[in-house]
């Protein structure tokens, strides 16, 4: 239900980049099962909804992350599987859910059966470029399944744009570059569903809500994304760290009753294939 499989630098697709997503991803792994994936809750219930996720159901999460969606997936009564490239990660997954089948592996190369799964997700995991991802999960699909995915929605409605800009500014220029270039509209998302025979059933957008106690916490939270891994390469995890408590802290409520909330908008789609 994450992005687990890219971290916004080029040539996404080689063999073995998945790997090094994984490492980075996975290298704090605790705080985002713990401190920053259970904002995608409202997405994950309603894409669930739309797709008509039930007992019986055969359910594929792709980038998974620690399995928050999965788990979900499985207290509807799903038989639920996922595929991550972060081993710490899967780790998780696999404790939340443990009669599940989580394997640590690429999206471009998905190790299931063809036509193994009814319903397919990837919760901001698929990005511009990766149609062969959309491809494969296609494949593991029955001719009757469903796809779901999210991604965020627009700009001006992502509250966490200033940890976007604080990643953008760190990082190394060809990271700024992919991460521009895997940016996604609902044209885009349109396009790459037509390239890989899916049809689009039903788009919308929700808005979801990051949720910390302090600054402490958020920053925390925020360095334990995946885009945050090639800033930190480049400057150092406590410069990082500082960089993110300025742009949070103007947010944080000041007489904290409530800590940091910033909520943005993600985007979802449904599809079938043709």
């Amino acid at each position: 239900m994450t992005e687990t499989t890219q971290t916004a630098m080029t040539d996404a697709t080689r063999p073995d980049r998945w790997i090094e997503a994984g490492q980075g991803w996975g290298a704090r792994a605790k705080e985002w099962a713990c401190l920053f994936e259970p904002y995608a809750l409202p997405a994950n219930q309603l894409v669930f909804d739309r797709l008509g996720l039930g007992p019986a159901t055969r359910y594929l999460d792709v980038a998974c992350g620690s399995g928050l969606a999965a788990n979900i997936a499985r207290r509807r009564g799903a038989t639920v599987s996922g595929i991550d490239a972060s081993e710490a990660l899967i780790d998780i997954a696999r404790a939340r859910t443990p009669d599940g089948d989580f394997r640590v592996g690429d999206m471009f190369a998905l190790p299931f059966d063809e036509g193994a799964f009814d319903v397919v997700t990837s919760f901001n995991g698929v990005w511009n470029g990766c149609e062969d991802a959309l491809d494969q999960a296609r494949t593991v699909l029955t001719a009757d399944g469903v796809l779901g995915l999210t991604y965020w929605g627009a700009f001006e409605r992502m509250g966490l744009m200033p940890y976007f800009l604080t990643v953008i500014e760190h990082s190394p220029p060809s990271h700024r570059t992919a991460t521009v270039k895997m940016g996604q509209t609902s044209d885009v998302i349109a396009d790459m569903l037509r390239a890989t025979a899916f049809e689009l059933l039903d788009q919308g957008t929700i808005e979801v809500t990051n949720e910390w106690p302090d600054v402490d916490t958020a920053v925390r939270a925020l360095a334990a994304a995946g885009p945050s891994v090639p800033a930190i390469e480049a400057v150092g995890y406590d410069e990082f760290c500082g960089a993110l408590r300025e742009v949070i802290a103007p947010l944080h409520d000041r007489d904290e009753r409530i800590g940091v909330r910033i909520s943005s908008e993600l985007a979802w789609v449904t599809a079938r294939p043709t």
